[in-house]
């Protein structure tokens, strides 16, 4: 008991871990009920469509968003490090401009996502959906607009810590998206409906980013921030270097791993789909508490590369990966004991063949949720390559074994498949980050200048 006691001590003491919770836990739910309303509108939709709709529906999200990922440069990751960095360092200026270049670059690819969205959508619902749906796919395609410079303002927010501000606009998102599915469900509403609620959701969320991003930047840059220029930010080639390799890795992860919904419908049936992506959803919600940790610490990790600040760093990493881990065994054992009776009684059992996918994914998802800070170490440490590297090669067989595997077994070997894909791929760059981390600590002593 003692033992317990003096590690907790110490715990509450820590006030980089204190600050990160804090911040994870407004990005998890503003307040208790975001987490209410995303279970809610989750399982409304799921249960008005069935499974071959709700696969059709997942699908046509996934495809809009996949194609903006693909064009992404991921100005969030590169402000956060390189504008973060800066203001570690008490170099205003300079993380304006670099704010400044994010936003205008951000702009411009959203624009062209769009576009390419448009060139692609008549293709992809015939090859992939099967059906006629290309209106639907263009009309949520609109979300992407909404999401002019979304990732460069959330990124400010980050770097600014203003994640109370962002928790809002989540909880504000599911609030709209719940309370239009609710209506939806009670008024025997269509497909279309629940995609309106999406939509109504996704451009609150990602205009009201713009919105607080513009409202807070000035406090923390200065009056006229926007107008300092390019010529500002040092090591511009290196700078574009990261983004080209962030939006390479980026666009392997999107075909690999994110747009399993779509994949998964190219290769079997809309029913074996609709299980699969509700599997995917409910594990997706029960590790809301967890999965902001990520984005929540990348600034605190960056910030600790650059100071040398190693013991802090390495506390930072332990202490929010054993919360993570008791978080993940607490899901494991929720769904063995109460799992088969809800998921047996939740419109009367047409989902009950997701339970073992989610089962599956208590391990294939909880190692990325434990180690979240393989890809945020690595990027700190400038080693965007890397995570290319072995998305592509991990990435490559288990998409091939997919077209194999899958139209014979169906979801299950889907899951598996993609857990198996996490175990590889976040186990090596867990050891290679872990790595680069003991290299830096022994070359440079604690607290010296970067």
């Amino acid at each position: 008991m003692n033992y317990f006691r003096k590690h907790w001590d110490t715990w509450k003491q820590d006030k980089v871990l204190g600050m990160v919770v804090r911040n994870t836990g407004y990005l998890f739910s503003g307040n208790a009920l975001s987490v209410v309303l995303t279970a809610i509108q989750g399982l409304l939709a799921a249960a008005l469509l069935g499974p071959s709709y709700f696969a059709i529906l997942t699908g046509i999200t996934v495809f809009a968003s996949s194609v903006n990922r693909l064009l992404s440069f991921r100005m969030g990751d590169v402000v956060v490090k390189y504008a973060g960095q800066y203001l570690a360092l008490g170099q205003k200026d300079r993380a304006a401009a670099v704010i400044k270049a994010a936003g205008i670059t951000e702009g411009l690819t959203s624009i062209t996502a769009y576009l390419v969205l448009a060139l692609l959508t008549p293709l992809a619902a015939k090859d992939i959906f099967g059906l006629t749906i290309a209106p639907w796919i263009l009309y949520y395609g609109l979300s992407l607009l909404g999401a002019l410079i979304a990732e460069t303002s959330t990124a400010v927010l980050q770097i600014g810590n203003h994640f109370r501000n962002q928790a809002f606009l989540i909880f504000l998102q599911n609030a709209v998206t719940a309370g239009w599915i609710t209506f939806a469900f009670f008024t025997k509403g269509d497909v279309f409906e629940v995609l309106n609620a999406y939509l109504a959701g996704k451009l609150i969320y990602n205009i009201g980013l713009t919105v607080m991003a513009v409202m807070w930047v000035t406090p923390m840059l200065g009056k006229g921030w926007w107008k300092t220029p390019f010529s500002l930010i040092e090591h511009k080639g290196q700078m574009v270097k990261y983004a080209i390799s962030t939006n390479l890795s980026s666009t392997i992860n999107t075909i690999v791993r994110d747009s399993e919904p779509m994949w998964i419908l190219m290769v079997t049936t809309h029913e074996q789909a609709g299980y699969y992506d509700f599997a995917l959803s409910i594990m997706n919600a029960a590790y809301l508490p967890v999965n902001s940790f990520a984005s929540t610490t990348f600034p605190q990790i960056a910030s600790s590369v650059a100071r040398r600040e190693w013991k802090q760093l390495k506390n930072l990493l332990t202490r929010t990966s054993i919360i993570s881990a008791v978080w993940n065994l607490a899901c494991g054992l929720g769904l063995l004991l109460v799992g088969p009776l809800v998921f047996g009684w939740y419109k009367h059992g047409a989902y009950l063949p997701a339970l073992s996918a989610m089962l599956v994914f208590v391990i294939g998802m909880g190692i990325p949720n434990i180690f979240y800070w393989n890809r945020p170490l690595l990027l700190a440490f400038g080693k965007a390559n890397y995570p290319l590297v072995v998305s592509i090669v991990v990435g490559a067989a288990k998409t091939a074994l997919m077209f194999v595997l899958t139209p014979r077994y169906g979801f299950m070997a889907q899951t598996l498949l993609l857990s198996g894909y996490f175990l590889l791929s976040i186990g090596m760059l867990t050891w290679r980050g872990l790595q680069e981390f003991r290299q830096a600590a022994a070359k440079f002593p604690e607290g010296a200048e970067a």
